[in-house]
């Protein structure tokens, strides 16, 4: 199996991920760069590792983290697909077997709302961290007044803390969210995340868990 040092270190990888980021900076996304590349990886391996998965897929699910958004590199639009193949094309060429390296194209290949569905175990924590990461530190775009940016950069920018964990002896994915609701309010939350919290919630059950939103620790799903 592919250590995470090598994949991190890979030239290519590197060069593309950088590219990736600089698009989203100019298209005026949120950031996507290695910092969510990282906390993705980190928490789609625990996920798994929490519900009792082995290594392998653990594994597995880290490098699926780390590289499911370098489509962005090519183009905003269907990321998800271009860059399962990205990513398919990198593993090979590093030795990993095919089957696993198929399986993380899958799990890329279904990481975004808009197309995406859990078919693995692997791509169900992939989609859950993924949608779990929330935070102030990834709005990119300059603010000057709060109330007048975007609804994205406004939700992102009131999320003080996020995480994601397994909770009930194994029966509940919980993700918690801190919001400073002086900056926006949970309705505001939920009018762009709502679709991958549904999301997030098939793919806790694929897991054969519930899922369950704590915001500012009131449970809302």
């Amino acid at each position: 199996m592919i250590e995470m040092g090598t994949l991190r270190r890979d030239a290519e990888v590197e060069a593309i991920m950088e590219m990736s980021e600089k698009q989203i900076e100019a298209l005026g996304f949120t950031e996507h760069s290695r910092r969510h590349a990282g906390i993705v990886s980190k928490w789609s391996g625990e996920l798994l590792r929490e519900l009792g998965k082995d290594e392998s897929r653990i594994r597995l699910a880290e490098i699926a983290g780390y590289l499911h958004d370098i489509g962005n590199c090519i183009n905003r639009k269907d990321h998800a697909q271009s860059g399962a193949i990205l990513a398919y094309k990198i593993l090979t060429r590093l030795g990993m077997p095919f089957s696993d390296a198929a399986e993380i194209m899958m799990a890329i290949g279904n990481h975004d709302e808009q197309y995406g569905q859990p078919v693995s175990d692997v791509s169900s924590a992939l989609i859950i961290a993924d949608k779990a990461d929330v935070h102030k530190s990834r709005v990119k775009n300059t603010i000057n007044d709060v109330f007048k940016a975007n609804i994205h950069d406004r939700v992102n920018l009131a999320a003080e803390r996020s995480f994601v964990k397994v909770e009930d002896g194994g029966k509940t994915i919980a993700l918690h969210i801190e919001i400073d609701t002086a900056i926006c309010s949970v309705m505001d939350y939920f009018e762009i995340y709502f679709g991958r919290m549904q999301l997030s919630r098939k793919a806790a059950e694929f897991l054969g868990c519930k899922f369950s939103l704590v915001i500012n620790g009131v449970a809302l799903l």
